[in-house]
């Protein structure tokens, strides 16, 4: 699902001239010229009718693959005279010619039936009234290869965020027509690392931002003309959520309309809502090719693109299968030249990279039969470096089992540590003061906090650092993250947030948006604004929070034993990351990261109906001894074949 600043969320939802995914430029190619659109109703076999625009070539001298999107967000512009600017994911595709297809899932906008937030799959359909998005799909497909002409009959289905779930879940039990499908950041399981909670942890700012537009609608109906704007009454989400008090007090700005919030918020555990909704033990009976796409910064679906690559590998054995995932934000690989984050540079256009040379030729080839696209099972961007890797699977094969320990004074150790120094480090975790996760006001979750600068947190007296000595040879990590913490804490519950962290060395020079080279030789008229120095930057490479009281189950939370020694072991996600020599590699550890995540009162309680009186100070310690040995396991690739 999309959870960006409201800006984002309208160049999605509003999509009144242009296609969800459409780059922002005004694309040279005129569809209008090229293209005939006609809007359709089709039935689905329960008799509700899903609302679609189709785009025919006006060329008639070939016949098309359908190419599909379904969406929540609209496909508008509605009225067959009133055309979008682009068509597929991006402009080569509107140039060779395809049938671009647009449907309002159940329930949005102008498609009859109710939407229901990611609509369970139903395994065995024992009537025409057992519906869900893989039969929507394959009644779509039914009903175009007999409706439109001059098809060739192969079809393919793409989408990004809330599409790209579509996507997946329109795939399982697939049409014979249905020959390829890309998934791109696709929600798989929102309690497990995707939208909605990590590690147990609510992602209280992308969701909040989300849901007071993402409301149920009285269907059919058209997207208003205009959205009003949330009054946030501040600049800064930090200071509105820690006004705001405890989750309870965030439903009155939704004007009535909260019962998708509410249910996100309520369904706090792993219980039968979430595991209803979780896609990964249905992906079978898949007969297409796939090519699942995500990024590295992908702040709402990192996990789903993973989640959803490996569960087809698993369930449906000889169809081609294979993972992309390139530096990039939310969708960034649709509409974003893809070659810098912020001020962590990635050298080259990526995102045009990838929708010339990977994605154009996979639908060329799976629907068209034009060459093969001599894709690898996984293509994936390896930061640091700076380069496109190639590998057979994903993570790489021979990858090497390490562990980062955590030592005595700071220091970060492929060592184990020994008896020597003191037994813990601690820190005292005050939800009055919770630690931010970027160092600047912002409203909502800003794309770049996945590689955001941490010299902001590691002086604070809540948050542990530890890191390694320069590194003298370049160390790179594939794979997923996962750390093992020996913690106690004088709380009855409280989190545990793991960062990795790329700490650039003190002479790396400064970044070519701040230089202002132009500027610094006019002469000085005035006290400039400080500037800011790359040497020493702490880029943000993976982080993570951990809910205690998740520890030994998501299902049944349990509280902790103030004092007690605990062992915690969690996952983060994937990375491919090199540090390089003359870097050092650094981890902190923190129990708030707000408003990224909400407030743990630090008490055992239901934290959606906690009270203001529910949040204390707990004192937090980390062990790190032979006996109790904290860490972070991570995938090591071997120097000859990072090279």
């Amino acid at each position: 699902m999309l959870r960006l600043k409201f800006s984002t969320y309208l160049w999605i939802v509003i999509a009144a001239a242009v296609s969800a995914q459409t780059a922002p430029e005004t694309p040279k190619f005129d569809v209008k010229e090229h293209y005939t659109k006609y809007e359709y109703r089709i039935p689905m076999r329960d008799g509700v009718h899903l609302f679609t625009s189709v785009y025919v070539p006006k060329d008639t001298s070939h016949s098309y693959p359908f190419l599909i999107d379904r969406t929540p967000y609209s496909v508008a512009p509605y009225g067959e005279d009133l055309y979008r600017t682009q068509l597929g994911p991006s402009a080569d595709f509107d140039k060779a010619g395809y049938i671009c297809v647009f449907q309002d899932v159940r329930g949005r906008f102008m498609s009859e039936g109710t939407f229901v937030e990611m609509r369970p799959h139903i395994d065995d359909k024992k009537s025409k009234q057992d519906v869900d998005d893989s039969s929507d799909l394959y009644d779509t497909i039914e009903w175009l290869l007999h409706n439109i002409p001059k098809n060739n009959g192969n079809a393919g289905i793409w989408g990004i965020s809330y599409p790209g779930f579509f996507t997946s879940a329109s795939i399982i039990d697939s049409h014979p027509a249905l020959k390829a499908a890309s998934p791109q950041a696709p929600m798989t399981d929102l309690f497990m690392g995707d939208d909605a909670y990590h590690g147990g942890a609510f992602m209280l700012a992308a969701n909040f931002g989300f849901y007071v537009f993402f409301k149920p609608q009285q269907n059919p109906q058209l997207p208003p003309k205009a959205y009003a704007p949330f009054e946030w009454g501040t600049t800064d989400a930090y200071d509105f959520y820690l006004n705001t008090g405890p989750l309870s007090n965030l439903k009155k700005y939704l004007d009535g309309r909260s019962a998708l919030w509410e249910d996100q918020v309520q369904h706090d555990t792993y219980d039968a809502y979430w595991k209803a909704r979780n896609l990964a033990p249905h992906m079978k009976n898949i007969h297409c090719a796939v090519l699942t796409v995500g990024g590295w910064f992908d702040a709402e679906d990192l996990q789903g693109p993973f989640s959803t690559f490996h569960s087809i590998d698993q369930k449906n054995p000889g169809i081609f299968n294979a993972i992309v995932i390139g530096p990039w934000v939310h969708g960034g690989w649709g509409r974003y030249e893809g070659k810098h984050l912020g001020r962590v540079e990635f050298a080259s256009d990526t995102g045009e990279y990838y929708r010339k040379n990977i994605l154009f030729p996979f639908f060329e080839q799976y629907l068209k039969g034009n060459g093969d696209a001599k894709l690898p099972k996984a293509y994936v961007f390896e930061t640091g470096t700076n380069v496109w890797r190639q590998y057979s699977a994903w993570p790489p094969k021979n990858v090497e089992s390490k562990t980062l320990y955590f030592q005595p004074g700071g220091r970060l150790s492929f060592v184990a540590p020994s008896n020597e120094g003191t037994a813990f480090d601690e820190y005292v975790s005050d939800p009055a003061k919770p630690v931010p996760f970027v160092s600047y006001a912002a409203l909502n979750v800003p794309q770049e906090y996945m590689v955001s600068d941490q010299r902001f947190a590691d002086s604070r007296t809540d948050v542990l650092v530890y890191q390694t000595p320069v590194l003298e040879e370049d160390v790179t990590i594939a794979g997923p993250i996962s750390p093992r913490l020996f913690v106690s804490s004088t709380g009855t519950d409280s989190d545990f947030d793991v960062k990795l962290i790329d700490v650039y060395p003190a002479e790396y020079p400064d970044n070519k948006q701040d230089t202002g080279a132009e500027e610094k030789e006019k002469p000085r008229k005035d006290v400039l604004a400080p500037e800011f120095a790359m040497g020493g930057y702490q880029q943000l490479v993976r982080g993570e929070p951990f809910r205690a009281k998740f520890r030994h189950s998501f299902e049944k939370p349990e509280p902790l034993t103030p004092g007690k020694v605990e062992e915690i072991n969690f996952t983060m996600q994937d990375v491919n990351h090199t540090f390089r020599r003359g870097h050092r590699i650094m981890v902190q550890l923190q129990s708030s990261w707000f408003p990224l995540t909400d407030r743990n009162p630090q008490t055992f309680v239901n934290i959606p109906d906690a009270k203001p009186s529910d949040f204390v100070k707990a004192t937090q310690r980390l062990y790190h001894t032979n006996q109790q040995v904290s860490g972070i396991k991570v995938g090591v690739v071997p120097r000859a074949e990072s090279q």
